[in-house]
């Protein structure tokens, strides 16, 4: 990715981004966003932006396959998540869905997973360790909960759901504490000037609303200059 475009997606929120989505498209009705309301380890963090490397895992109840099945997959998802492009992110789904108990997010392998290089991690799981978890790795989840109980990986570098989202291995995911979207490919190259596009028609209505002599006079106005520019 070009780097002043990574620069510029880790200084947006989600939401502008997906503002900014539709003003590339020139319409409303983007979907490729997640739904309901998911948690963040580092709120004030800047947003994760990287390329989806995914897999799926399960806890609640205990692994039905012989250890040294589990223990080959689980080194072989490593290999996986330390093999991807650069940025990268962890999308994994919890196959146990609203009755998610295991922690798959603690401190042991968000550092690990920040260790190999990855930007931060989303799942409709657990994470937990929320004190203890490395500056600089974001992890944006479904639950906290204590336990890792019976957590084991079950699939890798296949398509994953994670709060009505799909999201594909290599799709470029942005998160934060709203949550997360999938910039579609074709859009990536014209993302900045969509955002750029976006902040100037928001200022229109902004700039006006936070000085002092604003009133519904002035609101008509910018509200106006707002909607003429706006998708």
């Amino acid at each position: 990715m070009d780097p002043d475009l990574l620069a510029l997606l880790r200084s947006v929120d989600t939401p502008t981004v997906c503002n900014a989505i539709e003003t590339a498209e020139g319409r409303r009705g983007f979907d490729r966003f997640t739904r309901g309301t998911m948690l963040c380890s580092d709120p004030v963090a800047p947003p994760i932006v990287g390329f989806a490397r995914t897999a799926r895992i399960r806890a609640a109840d205990p692994p039905a396959e012989p250890a040294d099945v589990l223990k080959a997959r689980r080194m072989d998802y490593y290999r996986y998540m330390a093999g991807g492009p650069d940025p990268s992110v962890a999308v994994v789904e919890d196959e146990d869905g609203a009755d998610a108990v295991g922690a798959f997010w603690g401190e042991i392998n968000t550092t690990v997973h920040k260790g190999l290089g990855l930007s931060g991690a989303l799942t409709n799981g657990v994470m937990r360790d929320l004190g203890d978890l490395p500056d600089g790795f974001p992890v944006v989840a479904g639950s906290v909960g204590p336990s890792h109980a019976f957590v084991h990986v079950t699939a890798i570098d296949e398509p994953v759901r994670i709060f009505g989202m799909e999201v594909r291995p290599g799709e470029l995911v942005h998160a934060d504490r709203h949550g997360a979207l999938i910039i579609p490919a074709e859009l990536i190259n014209r993302m900045a000037t969509a955002i750029r596009t976006l902040q100037q028609a928001e200022a229109l209505i902004l700039e006006p609303a936070r000085r002092p002599e604003f009133d519904i006079e002035a609101f008509a106005e910018a509200w106006a200059a707002f909607e003429k520019a706006r998708t």
